[in-house]
């Protein structure tokens, strides 16, 4: 399928390459992807938090302590502490959630996975959940990690985008399909 596998360049790409080798070479892919998995939890959680990383008013050293703090009280350590740190230090966090997209990929592609995007009118079951991902493992052959959001402007139904292909079976798109279908006849 074509743009499931992301190239990732830039300097986001760089340092999420570096990332994933140097936790692929200690074996500690795991590892590393559940301590950047609960670093952007609270990246997400947080808007003091993400306002220090993206905002250029702190200095690095400034940065780094407070970083340094947070990642010391949620126990993040090992090798993505170093590297978060060391992102700090080189001035590069404000591309830190570039960074952890591209590693993500990174390490999906090393494990055989497809991330989908999927978003919903309401939060699934995980009865549907299990369903949904059986039938996205089914149709790409691969294994399919689902990221899911919940939008309740989507009235009903759902949007699936995997890779380069986005499927749109919302009730919201299609009350406008009959919207503007009705104003072409009238």
């Amino acid at each position: 399928m074509q743009g499931e596998d992301p190239i990732v360049s830039g300097m986001a790409g760089r340092y999420a390459t570096a990332l994933f080798e140097l936790a692929l070479e200690a074996g500690m892919v795991d590892a590393v992807s559940a301590d950047i998995d609960r670093f952007e939890a609270l990246l997400s959680a947080s808007a003091d938090l993400l306002y220090l990383v993206r905002s250029p008013v702190y200095g690095s050293d400034e940065q780094l302590r407070a970083l340094t703090a947070v990642l010391e009280k949620a126990e993040i350590g090992g090798l993505a502490g170093n590297f978060l740190r060391t992102v700090t230090a080189n001035r590069r966090l404000f591309a830190v959630q570039d960074i952890l997209r591209a590693f993500r990929a990174r390490v999906a592609r090393h494990r055989g996975e497809i991330r989908a995007q999927v978003t919903v009118a309401e939060p699934l079951s995980e009865t549907h959940r299990a369903a949904l991902a059986a039938t996205l493992n089914s149709v790409t052959g691969k294994d399919v990690a689902i990221d899911l959001t919940v939008d309740p402007a989507l009235i009903g139904g759902l949007t699936v985008k995997l890779g380069s292909r986005m499927v749109d079976a919302s009730l919201r798109t299609k009350l406008n399909a009959i919207r503007h279908a009705m104003k072409e006849v009238g």
